[in-house]
């Protein structure tokens, strides 16, 4: 990263979340009561007097435990810690300094990181000052008195922030990296592909499903271009949302195929498509995305002559509106096959910006129209004039008729289709829209 990064460290529930959510804008970090609910690392952009900086909200570290998840976000803590160019160390002056604050204040000390530390909760600065005094006791400097909730003394903890980053050249071109949305329902292995593309345990991964709850864009950069990865927690059916955590992971799921160019839809070859499946891929289809179907754990899957022919069939069967996406089968847990997918993912982000000249369309609308004469209705014909392309991303198209009511369904799949056929558009949906000319 050409930026400065910045990781908010401390135990659950003081705040990170929530100064986190403040600091970038916008509602990315779950922000609830429960203690932990943050579990994998968050990043976000943020900018203060002029310098921007990747900010990275964190599980909380908690007293060491044999509970797997606890353990891991301890992991993903430190980990955050060795790519951070500052750390904010974010207590509760309600609680006053805690055994674990020691604990993180000692393994905060041995990364001989910029160390900022702040106190949260502060609601009144002048009543609340004596307790404020507790806190040098961490031997870690000077405390900031802030209130996250109230957005109350964050600007000095930004000012010291700001101090402290280092001088990086930010005239590097970052907007040609693509985003790329790993979707699918909890468990089938979005983070062991996220994993296995970056080289390290971005991501927590255990076969609790729907254990990553946020969505987490991971930099990779690699022979094939430049790429954000966005793993997004697993979507579930709406009868199994209960808690307001799992509404809020259906909403960044959401969000971050809105962000996204390209999606990565993830199957689990031994369940094949089942209906959750084919209405988190109605989303990234009615979104315009690229899509690109992977199928995980093939490695996994008893196969014999055709498996794979037969099994690509019952796909497209079950996702008819996606026979334009390409399928790819692998083992995120191997690597198998998982080179392929930077390709593909080039290819259709490029097929979802194609741009048509209008000579060229007007071409092949004739061609198409001369092997295929437009449908009449009541002794009344259809008549074609002109197409055009008015957009990208996805390719939209706006064709003028005499009257919209003549143009069904069918004659524009026909179109379609021929534009694949000419073209290509791999992995892309395309965008008819049908605008009514007089007939001169």
């Amino acid at each position: 990263m050409s930026k400065g990064t910045v990781a908010i460290i401390g135990k659950p529930n003081v705040g990170k979340s929530t100064f986190f959510n403040y600091l970038i804008g916008q509602r990315l970090s779950i922000v609830e009561d429960t203690p932990g609910v943050t579990r994998d690392r968050i990043y976000g952009e943020t900018n203060w007097r002029g310098k921007n900086f990747t900010l990275i909200d964190t599980g909380g570290i908690e007293e060491k435990s044999d509970d797997v998840i606890a353990s891991q976000m301890r992991l993903q803590a430190e980990l955050a810690i060795d790519v951070a160019d500052v750390i904010v160390f974010m207590t509760d002056i309600s609680t006053g300094v805690t055994a674990t604050d020691k604990e993180i204040s000692l393994m905060l000390k041995k990364s001989q990181k910029p160390i900022i530390l702040v106190c949260n909760k502060v609601d009144d600065f002048k009543k609340q000052e004596n307790e404020i005094y507790e806190f040098y006791n961490l031997g870690i400097g000077t405390p900031y008195p802030i209130s996250s909730a109230n957005a109350m003394g964050i600007g000095d903890v930004l000012d010291a922030i700001y101090e402290e980053l280092p001088e990086v050249d930010e005239e590097q071109d970052e907007e040609d990296a693509i985003k790329v949305a790993i979707i699918g329902k909890p468990n089938v292995g979005k983070s062991s592909l996220v994993n296995k593309i970056l080289g390290e345990n971005r991501s927590i991964v255990s076969n609790i499903a729907g254990t990553t709850r946020d969505a987490i864009d991971s930099e990779f950069e690699n022979e094939y271009g430049k790429y954000v990865f966005i793993d997004t927690a697993g979507l579930r059916r709406h009868s199994k949302v209960e808690e307001n955590i799992e509404k809020y992971s259906v909403l960044r799921t959401n969000l971050a195929i809105e962000r996204s160019k390209v999606c990565i839809l993830m199957i689990d070859a031994n369940e094949g498509v089942t209906e959750q499946d084919t209405k988190i891929a109605g989303k990234a289809h009615e979104a315009g995305k690229a899509v690109i179907i992977v199928i995980n754990k093939w490695d996994e899957y008893d196969k014999e002559n055709g498996t794979l022919e037969n099994y690509t069939k019952t796909v497209y069967q079950k996702l008819s509106y996606l026979t334009y996406a390409p399928i790819l089968f692998i083992s995120a847990k191997t690597g198998q096959r998982v080179e392929k997918l930077f390709p593909l993912i080039n290819e259709v982000s490029n097929n979802n910006s194609m741009r048509i000249a209008t000579s060229v369309l007007n071409e092949l609308l004739a061609e198409a129209v001369a092997i295929v004469q437009p449908p009449t209705d009541k002794g009344k014909r259809l008549k074609v004039f002109y197409i055009t392309q008015v957009s990208t991303n996805p390719p939209t198209f706006a064709i003028f008729v005499n009257d919209k009511k003549l143009f069904h369904f069918s004659y524009e799949r026909y179109i379609v289709n021929k534009l694949r056929q000419e073209f290509g558009f791999k992995g892309t949906p395309i965008r008819i829209l049908v605008r009514e000319r007089k007939d001169k």
